[in-house]
C-alpha cells in the first residue's frame, strides 16, 4: 500500500480524523505504519483506546479503499495529500489540516493568494448583489475566490469571480460525489470547467450532515 492510499484509507474511517492521525503518525512514523501496526501498541496511543485500536486494525471492515479509487479514477478526480506540491499553503498552517482533498478542477498556486466571501443562505436580492460585486472586484484584482457553493452568498460569491473571469474555489461539506445543493450543480461544473476548482475532504459519497459544514468552514477560514 502507499502512503497516499493508506491516507485516502484512514480518511475513510469513523472517529479518527485529522488530529488524531497527526499524533499517530509521529508515533508510527507514516500513515501505511498506522494501518499495519499492531493492536497492542495502537492501544497504547494517545488518543486511540480498544475501540479505535479495533477499527484502525480492522480497516477494511470500514473502508472499500479499491472503490474509492475506482471511483476517484473514473470521475477524473485529483487527490492531494499535504506531500503534494499542489496542495495549498495556507492549509500547511491548520493545526487540523485535512489529510487528503479531492478536487475536481484544478488548484494553482495562484490559490494560495485567496479571500473567502461567506454568508447567509436566506439573503436578500441586495445581498447577493453586493457578494457579487465583491467578489468580481477581488477576482479582478487577482484574488482566489473561496466560499462554499451554498445557496445565498456563497453562490453569489462564486459567480460574480467566474463572471469576472478569475478564479474561485468552492470547498463542499459533502463528497464530490454528493454535491449539495443539488440545484449547483451546473455552477460546481462551471467552477471546474477553467474557473478554478470544487474540493472536498470527505470520502466521495459522503452526505452533507451538521457536522460536515463546520468541518468544511475551518477549510474556507485557513485558506
Amino acid at each position: 500500500m502507499t502512503e497516499r492510499e493508506a491516507l485516502i484509507a484512514l480518511n475513510m474511517l469513523p472517529r479518527i480524523g485529522p488530529i488524531r492521525v497527526g499524533r499517530l503518525m509521529q508515533r508510527f512514523g507514516s500513515a501505511s505504519s498506522i494501518l499495519g501496526a499492531p493492536r497492542s501498541k495502537l492501544e497504547q496511543a494517545q488518543g486511540v483506546g480498544k475501540d479505535l485500536a479495533k477499527i484502525l486494525q480492522h480497516w477494511e471492515d470500514h473502508a472499500d479503499l479499491s472503490a474509492e479509487l475506482s471511483q476517484i479514477s473514473d470521475r477524473c478526480l485529483t487527490l492531494l495529500t499535504p506531500q503534494d506540491e499542489q496542495w495549498p499553503t495556507p492549509l500547511r498552517e491548520l493545526p487540523d489540516a485535512p489529510l487528503v482533498l479531492y478536487v475536481w478542477g484544478e488548484i494553482t498556486s495562484a490559490d494560495n493568494h485567496a479571500i473567502a466571501v461567506v454568508g447567509s443562505r436566506r439573503t436578500t436580492n441586495y445581498g447577493r448583489s453586493c457578494a457579487q460585486k465583491l467578489s468580481f472586484q477581488i477576482a479582478g484584482a487577482g484574488y482566489t475566490v473561496i466560499s462554499g457553493l451554498a445557496r445565498g452568498i456563497d453562490s453569489a460569491a462564486h459567480e460574480g469571480a467566474v463572471a469576472a473571469k478569475g478564479r474561485t474555489i468552492a470547498v463542499l461539506g459533502s463528497g464530490l460525489a454528493q454535491v449539495y445543493p443539488a440545484e449547483n450543480m451546473p455552477l460546481a461544473e462551471l467552477i471546474a470547467d477553467g474557473h478554478g476548482a470544487v474540493v472536498s475532504e470527505f470520502p466521495l459519497n459522503t452526505a452533507p450532515d451538521q457536522q460536515t459544514f463546520p468541518q468544511r468552514n475551518r477549510i474556507v477560514a485557513g485558506w
